[in-house]
């Protein structure tokens, strides 16, 4: 029996498994770097070692601290999470040399289907279907094909090839990545599938012979190749479930399978389908597979690891259970991890935290809360919110409805893209593949309207009125804006989440009402109006105000940090800067001065200083919470500074370029001198 377990990851997977092992009565041990300290997955394990240092291979990729950890603590098992090092041979034989139960497939299963170039060719002789794949760039004639990591997975080194010109850089930049993600920068090519799907079967086998499909999982929407929406079950024809799901018990008994795992298939648009890889660990997205099952899949990890056999009567899949990862991403600046305070995290209507639903409702699966500090160290996902109902629809619209109106204040996240896609027409057609996103770039748009904008701006302007009304010393009691002169307006200024800045100006009468009011439209810079619709002020409050807008009374509540104001509306969230009205000054950064959007490392610096670019051409690659992102020239130019050298570190707001835009001495000699002006 396993008394004191330690669990070698962080954020909401550790909290998931300990959620588990509070209801079975198993001690629980976290391990921590420093900028995990005061995480909650800490605060909720009976015991704490910390693991000195921040980035991942300090610390949770440390072998020899984390044994070292389950010795001091006296742990008796480990459970590996789903990252880091779940997937990792070495790590697994080096519990098991400890004297330590494992809890997942041994080191042998681990190491097969963790080279995956070597599990297609094992899994191929037990009758599971494969893609053509390639090792050698050069033998490739047919394209499109798909460039991956032969050592992980998460989307991590994965390419999409169209042309053999594109081919090269593919292959450097997804070895890179991997390099960086999993220590192994070896890749292979797969032939690309267009339009294909992303159809994955939850396995478990036991110690006694015993491997079992407990459902499968539709996980096609994704974006950079990185899951965002999963849904449990798949919505394929029957025959095409039972195909798969044989399938994928013949991988694991081809290994003698033990644990959870997953097998993952690539389903083109005729129902075939094509081994993609197997995941020796739990995956990410196994709510929607316990939503459907009722089953708790880390208590049948811990099970199975004791010697105990699978029950004998599982059951089956009801209902039908969708989930979103909830990402700190910023989509006006391209998409790249964000990071902050997160100074509100409230999801309304929760029925559960990892595990124990029952019934329709949603679960919550976090690794954050309120006040929690997202780095630049670990992997961008929040939180996973999830839905179970009797119907897709259902689910649907229940998870949808959650999250737009759920408050998320500090750093900006994919939330409007996920309530887009789950509105979707298409979504609720199922008219999904792999290639969803790029063929919808209108779930790419905010749910706030930007006619609805100023009414939002509005409310901002009077919430903070009101709250420093209710704080001031002297005179709290007189009406806000009183004036001797009543016609002049009170002014407030405001810059968005995307840099545009707004100005409402607005006018009480001395009774408190909402004499008049107008702004300037978004991004704009003249200072005329925008025909605002009739509005009436029923409520003001710090954190609450109540307007009539045509006849309609809408409510928006106000949530106020310094100058940071989120509200959250009828149509949508915004998040805004109050200005100051008399603004101290500031350094200026020069002109042309590209900043370092969050903290990390350059790893390629692609330009010369005196070379000319052209907007939009690359100019280095910054690498932050594992991801590559690419640095490009805004404007057309001569780079005239590059101040960080390949492998240098910087911090958010660091100058990486600066681009000199005046014109080339050739550009300004006329282009034939019989017209020259003088």
């Amino acid at each position: 029996m396993i008394e004191r377990l330690l669990v070698a990851n962080r954020g909401e997977i550790a909290r998931r498994i300990f959620a588990t092992c509070r209801a079975m009565g198993v001690q629980t041990v976290a391990v921590h770097s420093d900028a995990d300290a005061d995480a909650p997955f800490v605060a909720e394990a009976d015991q704490a070692v910390r693991l000195p240092g921040n980035t991942p291979a300090e610390t949770y990729l440390r072998v020899d601290l984390i044994l070292d950890a389950a010795r001091r603590t006296g742990a008796d098992a480990v459970h590996p999470g789903y990252g880091f090092l779940a997937e990792n041979a070495e790590f697994a034989a080096a519990v098991t040399d400890a004297g330590l139960t494992w809890v997942g497939p041994p080191a042998k299963v681990i190491a097969a289907m963790g080279d995956k170039l070597a599990a297609k060719a094992l899994l191929a002789e037990a009758g599971v279907p494969m893609l053509p794949s390639w090792t050698d760039p050069d033998k490739i004639t047919d394209f499109p094909v798909l460039v991956k990591a032969s050592a992980g997975g998460g989307g991590r080194g994965m390419r999409i090839v169209r042309t053999a010109d594109e081919l090269a850089e593919a292959v450097a930049s997804a070895r890179r990545e991997a390099a960086a993600a999993f220590g192994d920068g070896t890749v292979f090519i797969e032939r690309y599938v267009e339009r294909g799907r992303h159809v994955e079967v939850q396995i478990f086998g036991d110690t006694h012979g015993r491997v079992v499909a407990l459902g499968d999982r539709e996980c096609s929407i994704q974006r950079r190749h990185q899951k965002i929406v999963e849904e449990a079950p798949a919505v394929v024809p029957e025959r095409v479930r039972t195909a798969l799901h044989e399938a994928a018990v013949a991988a694991g008994r081809a290994v003698d399978y033990l644990g959870a795992g997953t097998v993952e298939f690539l389903l083109a648009p005729g129902g075939e389908f094509f081994f993609l890889e197997m995941n020796t660990r739990l995956q990410v997205e196994h709510p929607v597979t316990e939503l459907c099952t009722g089953l708790d899949l880390v208590g049948l990890q811990l099970l199975v690891a004791e010697g105990e056999p699978l029950p004998a009567d599982l059951p089956g899949s009801t209902g039908h259970a969708i989930e979103v990862r909830l990402c700190a991403e910023d989509a006006a600046a391209g998409w790249r991890p964000d990071t902050g305070t997160l100074h509100r995290f409230s999801v309304g209507a929760v029925a559960t935290e990892f595990g124990g639903l029952v019934g329709p409702g949603l679960r919550l699966d976090s690794g954050v809360v309120a006040g929690s500090v997202v780095g630049v160290h670990y992997d961008s996902m929040l939180a996973k919110l999830v839905a179970w109902g009797r119907t897709r629809a259902e689910a649907t619209r229940l998870l949808a409805g959650a999250l737009a109106r759920a408050e998320l204040h500090g750093v900006t996240t994919n939330r409007d893209l996920l309530v887009r896609v789950l509105r979707s027409p298409a979504f609720a057609a199922v008219e999904i593949d792999t290639g969803f996103l790029d063929r919808h770039p209108e779930v790419f748009d905010p749910l706030l309207p930007t006619d609805q904008v100023p009414l939002t701006a509005l409310a901002a302007a009077l919430a903070g009125a009101a709250h420093r009304r209710a704080t001031a010393p002297v005179l709290s009691g007189l009406p806000s804006g009183w004036r001797n002169v009543p016609a002049v307006p009170q002014v407030t200024r405001l810059v968005l989440s995307d840099g545009h800045e707004i100005e409402i100006r607005y006018r009480l009468d001395r009774t408190g009402r909402l004499a008049d009011w107008g702004s300037t439209a978004p991004g704009s810079d003249a200072a005329g109006s925008a025909s605002p619709p009739t509005v009436a002020l029923v409520q003001a409050t710090a954190d609450r105000v109540v307007l009539d807008v045509d006849g309609v009374r809408r409510g928006y509540r106000v949530h106020r940090v310094g100058s940071a104001v989120f509200v959250d509306g009828p149509d949508g969230a915004a998040s805004l800067t109050e200005l100051p009205r008399l603004p101290l000054p500031t350094t200026e950064v020069g002109a042309g001065s590209l900043l370092a959007p969050l903290p990390g490392a350059v790893t390629r610096v692609h330009v010369q200083v005196g070379q000319r670019v052209t907007a939009g051409d690359p100019l280095l690659t910054l690498e932050a919470m594992k991801l590559e992102h690419p640095v490009l020239a805004p404007i057309d130019g001569v780079v005239a500074e590059l101040p960080v050298p390949t492998g240098g570190q910087v911090q958010a707001g660091a100058v990486l370029a600066v681009i000199d835009s005046s014109p080339a001495p050739a550009d300004l000699e006329p282009s034939n001198p019989e017209e020259d002006p003088r």
